[in-house]
């Protein structure tokens, strides 16, 4: 990514890129454990040189992989990361030979201002107001399950909104806790999905939202505490409050809830050669419904922008199969138009294996707007063969064995409009 950025009120180019790696450590496979401190999520690397002048250093690569579970997998990522960086990084003086540093420099100021413009017309036809929305997060105590809230309120006023995340719990002894930029990206991306201009992404869409989250509340973390879920569930509730806040403004363009969350499921162990793995993926839900259409089902909503692996590959890499893959019918809420339906995935493990999920809405269901009805919460289940089926929390993990099945049934995404309205 080259990305344009107003600093000081001169346009920057950075050259940026970005990846999650399966695994950097930490107190689980793959990274995203039930955390309550930052120092059990994986290895924590302060700004440092990997390449100076195009020469790795050595010595600070064999640090970062005697620190993860899969070497040679984090190693090969990491140079296909650099690689990225580097054609990014090309582009740019191939661009600046062409045409000149100042007249590159002219244009990216050019772009930021044009993106700022497109987004201050669309939030100028928002009608003036205040609005507050409310929604929480499950998290396990114990055997005890608690809700910590989130709380925003909106304020339009002109051509900017301001999202004031005032009463919105502290931060918590779990991995759910958010830093500041991905309250501030969950903000942006509500903003920019309601602007219908295919407005270029850079700074000056940003300029006309302003976030504001109390420092030591759960949207605005401080150093030391685990936030490794802010990231994957944390951001997901910020849209879901930034929306609902957004609603009464902006009734024909808001949906219901969706699913919620991006049900994060991690196994690690050994293949039966002996060899380690670690696999992460998040699964589809239901989309909410909206006063245009039905909510759509079995897909990525909001902060994911993630696919799960084909069955056929994953089965190819890893010691588990899929034995289900499939919609949830019926788990969508009710309405005029209905919310869509979440997704039954069921794993079968031919091989001992570390099982961490990360998800949500399993207690709390996605809302419906307008009178449409609530989408059904998701199931986390254990199936082991001579026993009963076990209810699991959405937070957990679990030793599981050769045999054992994972039954997960994502949530649905709330309805829109009273049900009586619907058509057959």
């Amino acid at each position: 990514m080259i990305a344009p950025v107003m600093i000081d009120g001169a346009p920057h180019f950075f050259v940026a890129s970005r990846a999650h790696h399966a695994d950097v450590g930490g107190m689980a496979p793959g990274s995203l454990p039930l955390s309550t401190e930052i120092y059990q999520e994986g290895i924590i690397i302060p700004p440092l040189k990997l390449y100076r002048a195009g020469a790795v250093n050595e010595d600070l690569l064999r640090l970062i992989l005697r620190n993860v579970r899969t070497p040679e997998e984090r190693g090969g990522d990491l140079a296909a990361q650099r690689a990225a960086a580097a054609v990014g990084a090309r582009r740019l003086r191939e661009l600046v030979a062409t045409h000149g540093l100042a007249e590159v420099e002219a244009y990216a100021g050019h772009l930021c201002d044009y993106s700022e413009r497109i987004t201050r017309a669309a939030i100028r036809a928002w009608p003036d107001g205040v609005h507050s929305f409310a929604d929480v997060l499950e998290m396990a105590t114990g055997d005890r399950l608690t809700l910590a809230k989130i709380a925003v309120t909106a304020t339009i006023a002109g051509d900017s909104v301001t999202f004031d995340f005032a009463g919105t719990d502290p931060i918590l002894a779990s991995s759910l806790n958010a830093v500041i930029a991905i309250t501030q990206s969950a903000c942006y991306y509500v903003v920019r999905c309601l602007i219908e201009d295919n407005v270029p992404m850079n700074a000056g869409c940003f300029a006309p939202v302003r976030v504001l989250a109390p420092e030591g509340t759960l949207v605005n973390a401080r150093p030391q505490a685990a936030v490794a879920a802010g990231n994957v569930e944390t951001s997901q509730r910020i849209v879901d409050v930034v929306l609902g806040a957004l609603a009464p403004a902006l009734p024909d363009q808001i949906p219901a809830a969706s699913q919620g969350t991006m049900n994060n499921l991690l196994v690690g162990g050994q293949r039966l050669d002996g060899s380690h793995y670690t696999y992460y993926e998040t699964i589809g839900g239901g989309m909410g419904a909206s006063k245009s259409a039905p909510g759509m089902s079995g897909v990525q909503v909001h902060m994911t922008n993630t696919l799960n692996t084909p069955v056929e590959a994953l089965e190819i890499a890893f010691p588990f199969r899929i034995v289900r893959y499939a919609l949830r019918t019926g788990s969508g809420g009710r309405g005029k138009h209905p919310g869509g339906d979440g997704i039954v995935r069921e794993y079968h493990l031919l091989a001992p294996a570390t099982v961490t999920m990360q998800s949500e809405r399993r207690t709390v269901r996605p809302w419906g707007l307008a009178g449409g009805e609530a989408g059904q919460p998701g199931r986390n289940v254990l199936l082991r063969p001579g026993s009963e089926p076990q209810l699991l929390p959405s937070k957990f993990t679990l030793q599981l064995q050769d045999g054992d099945h994972l039954d997960v049934e994502t949530p649905g995404g709330g309805g829109w409009g009273a049900p009586e309205q619907s058509r057959p």
